[in-house]
C-alpha cells in the first residue's frame, strides 16, 4: 500500500557530491520516522540517518558534517544531501520509512534502493 521511490545515486568522484531523492505514495494515514540505510556486498544494512516528522534528525557519526538529510511532508519526501563523498560511501542506499496505515497500523517500508559510487 506504500511504496517509496529513491532516485539521485550515481557515479561521483571523492570530494563530490550527490543528493538523493526518496518520496513515498500510497494509502497511509502520516509519516513519522524517514530515514536513509546503506548497505554493501556481504554487509549489514547501516542506518545514514534520520527524520522525524518535525525535523529532529539523527546521523551515523560516518557521516555526520558531510550529510544533510532533509524532509518535505507536503511532499512525502525525504532528501539526503552527501556532501565530501569518500570511497567508503560507495553502496547501495535505501529509503526507509515508518507509516501509519489507514487501518491505523504501523509499518516499516523499504525503497529498492540507489547505487551510489564513490570512485576516481
Amino acid at each position: 500500500q506504500v511504496q517509496l521511490v529513491e532516485s539521485g545515486g550515481g557515479l561521483v568522484q571523492p570530494g563530490g557530491s550527490l543528493r538523493l531523492s526518496c518520496a513515498a505514495s500510497g494509502s497511509f494515514l502520516s509519516i513519522n520516522v524517514m530515514g536513509w540505510y546503506r548497505q554493501t556486498p556481504g554487509k549489514e544494512r547501516d542506518l545514514v540517518a534520520t527524520i522525524t516528522s518535525r525535523g529532529r534528525t539523527n546521523y551515523a557519526d560516518s557521516v555526520k558534517g558531510r550529510f544533510t538529510i532533509s524532509r518535505d511532508n507536503a511532499k512525502n519526501t525525504v532528501y539526503l544531501e552527501m556532501n565530501s563523498l569518500k570511497p567508503e560511501d560507495t553502496a547501495v542506499y535505501y529509503c526507509n520509512a515508518e507509516v501509519l496505515t489507514r487501518s491505523i497500523v504501523a509499518e516499516g517500508y523499504w525503497g529498492q534502493g540507489t547505487q551510489v559510487t564513490v570512485s576516481s
